[in-house]
């Protein structure tokens, strides 16, 4: 059973970052109102990094049934003394707060960023402002959830003695 065990981290590593890297990076494109807009137009068919962000983010439950699965069968493999670490409950804290972050913040401001694009509303100066204010903010937020993944990457790797 240990013989699987550099495989299932490499799948259970894959699945936590493609759960969380759509909701940080996404907001990255958004720079402008027309970028936006051919965003989503990218998402609806053309191709390249957005729509596979969007395409990854559409598919949240099935990457975090895959994402439970084989956490289950890490500590399976490990042991469940392994859920005693310190270390390993704040990660765990952190990645729970990324995720509610994500799902609950992130994703409906996206959504709500995208549909003003799409709107086709006339783009007043106040309203360019508004939308460009809903970005900046969407961004700020993707640079606290990267920062949450760096800390849940640097509690995994080094497994310091927290208490």
């Amino acid at each position: 059973m240990t013989a699987l065990l550099p495989i299932v981290l490499v799948v259970h590593i894959g699945l936590a970052l493609s759960l969380l890297v759509p909701a940080v990076l996404l907001p990255f494109t958004l720079r402008r109102r027309e970028t936006a807009l051919s965003a989503t137009d990218a998402a609806a068919g053309a191709g390249g990094v957005v729509r596979r962000l969007v395409a990854l983010q559409a598919r949240g439950t099935v990457i975090g049934f895959g994402l439970l699965a084989t956490g289950l069968l890490l500590l399976a493999i490990l042991g469940f003394g392994l859920l005693g670490q310190p270390w390993l409950l704040v990660a765990l804290a952190a990645y729970a707060l990324n995720l509610a972050l994500a799902f609950f913040i992130q994703r409906p401001g996206l959504r709500r960023l995208f549909g003003l694009a799409r709107s086709g509303a006339p783009v007043t100066p106040s309203g360019e402002d508004a939308w460009t204010g809903l970005a900046r903010r969407q961004r700020y937020l993707s640079y606290l959830m990267a920062g949450l993944i760096g800390t849940i990457g640097f509690l995994m790797s080094t497994k310091p003695r927290l208490w």
